[in-house]
């Protein structure tokens, strides 16, 4: 059997070698890689080339579908909120980080105006009106009616057809009528 944790260090440690930031992800179901990836940041000067995100989009565009049930997602490092959030989304089954920030801190820092991962949580919790980052909030009604559109071509149904939810293991639900 293959050893995905190891290959996500290997990626990670290449990528450092090629001049990349030290992280990486392997997505793997049925004991087969789906996709993997190392950070791109700055390769591509991407600040969304971070490994998670461009191995999940890679794993999707091969299974044809935004959920990755069944699969397990081996990341060198636990992730940032935007990849924790993307994680959420594709809901795989499992997600194994091979080490935490507090474990690597001594070695890399990654702190910027408005992001201090140390504290980032903490700032992601609050109200928009109370982050550091200027949020401005300009209600349109025009704007919701995008979301009355999406939900009247979708014979009126709210959710995803077909998205996993806590109450379904498999991600199937026979309650959608329509794919979106």
């Amino acid at each position: 059997m293959a050893d995905f944790v190891q290959r996500t260090i290997e990626l990670a440690r290449n990528n450092v070698v090629a001049g990349g930031r030290p992280f990486a992800t392997v997505i793997v179901r049925d004991g087969e890689v789906l996709a993997e990836s190392p950070n791109l940041v700055a390769q591509t000067t991407d600040p969304t080339a971070h490994a998670e995100i461009l191995a999940i989009r890679e794993a999707c565009r091969r299974v044809g579908t935004e959920h990755l049930v069944g699969a397990t997602i081996y990341v060198l490092a636990h992730p940032c909120p935007m990849c924790l959030g993307a994680l959420y989304y594709c809901s795989p089954d499992e997600v194994v980080f091979l080490t935490t920030r507090e474990a690597y801190e001594p070695h890399y820092v990654d702190d910027r105006k408005y992001f201090e991962l140390d504290t980032f949580y903490q700032e992601f919790a609050k109200s928009w009106e109370q982050r550091r980052l200027p949020m401005r909030y300009e209600p349109r009604e025009d704007a919701v009616d995008v979301y009355r559109l999406w939900q009247d071509r979708n014979g009126g149904e709210r959710r995803v057809a077909g998205a996993p939810r806590s109450d379904d293991s498999d991600g199937s639900d026979d309650s959608e009528a329509s794919d979106a």
